[in-house]
């Protein structure tokens, strides 16, 4: 049997795990943006503050993969919970520094003119700043998507959703006539992914970035 049919034996399990994998991806995303914006927005002004969220991120993304889904199954179980949580913390990184580098580099004269409009520490942020900073912190985003595609392949080992299970059934049943079939069909879904999903933040880019905004 070839790999063409193959595929079109089981078209439909590799979408579902391909559909999948992109809901744990958003999932881990959407709650990265959810804990890290507030935290930059908070201590992007301040030196020491700043720095230890920074470090304390960046310590994240370096514990390896599988050791930290395999810690996180003591508190959390198997399944979507330790998977959405590694998520989370490893997008923590590029979503932070990006909010960051965005809010510092936003002029000091803009927002000292809004606040001669008369207008107040949240409203400047909320209309001024954030805005002004978009294009930088979805940079941020671009990157944290990309990272979390390979790294929810991991997901499977701990029975988290995803094209992982692909990969790990292939990698599971080496050498029998189709794990090769398997393992291809997961790299490769996540391939598409990661193509698709940078469309999608450049698109979300230029039709949400001001003309001479962009990042």
């Amino acid at each position: 049997m070839t790999f063409s049919e193959f595929f079109a034996d089981n078209w439909t399990d590799v979408l579902d795990e391909t559909v999948a994998h992109a809901l744990l991806v958003l999932e881990g995303l959407g709650l990265a943006v959810l804990l890290g914006v507030p935290l930059a927005v908070l201590t992007y002004r301040t030196g020491a503050p700043r720095a230890v969220v920074l470090g304390a991120a960046g310590l994240l993304l370096t514990i390896p993969s599988y050791a930290l889904f395999g810690l996180l199954i003591t508190p959390l179980g198997l399944g979507n919970g330790p998977s959405i949580v590694a998520l989370t913390l490893y997008a923590l990184l590029p979503v932070i520094r990006n909010t960051m580098v965005g809010l510092r580099q936003v002029d000091p004269a803009v927002t000292e003119s809004a606040r001669a409009m008369g207008m107040g520490r949240l409203r400047v942020l909320a209309v001024v700043e954030l805005p002004l900073a978009w294009p930088v912190m979805l940079a941020g985003l671009r990157v944290a998507a990309q990272l979390l595609l390979s790294i929810a392949a991991i997901a499977a080992a701990v029975n988290g959703p995803g094209l992982g299970n692909l990969i790990l059934d292939g990698l599971a049943t080496a050498g029998t006539p189709f794990a090769v079939y398997l393992t291809i069909e997961g790299i490769a879904a996540i391939a598409v992914l990661a193509v698709l999903f940078d469309l999608l933040f450049a698109a979300v880019n230029r039709l949400t970035t001001p003309r001479g905004l962009g990042a």
